[in-house]
């Protein structure tokens, strides 16, 4: 099998977050800046307000998915474009099923029809906007997707993951639908859905399934596989089992984690408020999260996949906000006290914070 990792690049995470600032994100923000400029154009005014707060609010969820591009550098002209079209078709919508003028789920269900397409290079591309009040985007939603269908192209190995990117992308679409119709519907919408789920995943709460459904990362893995010219077979399905729901569950619950206090005064849902305890909370993420290290240590390519989940829990629990929440603190506290390479990543992360303040 050939190497992901270019020589010496596997040496530690501070080659990883030198190859990610100095080579990969000036791309990806200029990947992004793209976007944004299309996203001006936009005719409707609601749809590029949306687009555009996207894009500015959210830019870090590109940047950050194009880490995966710093694994493959000699194929990042292909990763970087479709991880960055993918992730902001991910965040456009989520911003109009959320912010938005609907709360249709038959809407949500067409828009998300987008995501399904970009995976899919032989898809022809839909009327995302026909259960939507706001239609015009002069192509913006298509455009996106046919970037992703032009990117997928490049990859070679992309036949032997395309399931399993299927599975991950249909699972996030689901969660999208049902946890931004109305919100005396939702929870129980979302509860039925863990119903057909459940006997797959039983060491999960359905809070845990729902929050590891909305990671894009394990999509972004198995892009990163496909870019190898000779995948082995198995691999597709060593990468997904990893990642859903482990890896990925690790990536969201740490995000609602950091976000309680917000989602309590906007009255929005939170799959962390669900645990009774922040040591229940701290407890179970850290189970998770040391599931998700056992099974990354399986992959090829094991420290790069073992460095992402380091660096999650760095990088949430390094953000400003957890100081204010004094459980969260605690969750933080206990989730890295055997991690040293997570403190390493968390003094990094702390760092580059401060720099840019």
């Amino acid at each position: 099998m050939s190497k992901i990792l270019p020589k010496g690049a596997s040496k530690g995470p501070i080659s990883l977050v030198y190859r990610f600032y100095r080579q990969v994100l000036p791309e990806a923000r200029l990947q992004l800046e793209s976007w944004r400029k299309l996203a001006i154009q936009i005719p409707d005014a609601e749809l590029s307000k949306q687009a555009l707060a996207s894009i500015n609010t959210k830019q870090f969820h590109c940047e950050g998915g194009s880490v995966y591009a710093t694994a493959d550098l000699a194929n990042r002209h292909v990763l970087i474009p479709l991880i960055v079209a993918f992730q902001t078709i991910s965040d456009y919508l989520d911003n109009l099923c959320d912010r938005s003028t609907s709360m249709d789920g038959k809407d949500f269900r067409q828009l998300h029809q987008s995501m399904l397409d970009a995976v899919d290079p032989s898809a022809v591309p839909a009327s995302y906007y026909e259960f939507h009040p706001e239609t015009n985007d002069n192509g913006y939603l298509t455009l996106l997707v046919r970037t992703c269908q032009t990117c997928i192209c490049l990859l070679p190995s992309y036949a032997k993951v395309q399931e399993q990117v299927k599975l991950l992308v249909g699972l996030y679409c689901d969660l999208q639908v049902h946890k931004h119709i109305d919100r005396a519907l939702r929870e129980q919408a979302l509860l039925e859905w863990w119903a057909s789920h459940k006997e797959k995943y039983p060491s999960l709460e359905w809070n845990e399934f729902s929050a590891a459904t909305g990671s894009t990362l394990g999509v972004f893995a198995l892009f990163l596989a496909a870019a190898q010219k000779d995948l082995a077979d198995d691999e597709a399905t060593a990468i997904h089992e990893a990642y859903f729901p482990y890896i990925g569950g690790v990536h969201i619950l740490l995000d609602y984690l950091i976000d309680q206090q917000e989602d309590i005064e906007g009255g929005d849902l939170n799959f962390c408020s669900y645990y009774r305890s922040p040591q229940e909370a701290a407890d179970r993420i850290g189970s998770i999260a040391e599931e998700a290290k056992r099974r990354s240590a399986t992959l090829n390519h094991s420290r790069f996949h073992g460095m992402v989940v380091e660096g999650l829990q760095a990088m949430y629990l390094s953000d400003p906000k957890v100081n204010g929440q004094s459980n969260v603190r605690l969750a933080r506290k206990i989730i890295m006290k055997n991690s040293p390479l997570s403190r390493l990543f968390f003094w990094i992360f702390s760092m580059w914070v401060r720099k840019s303040h």
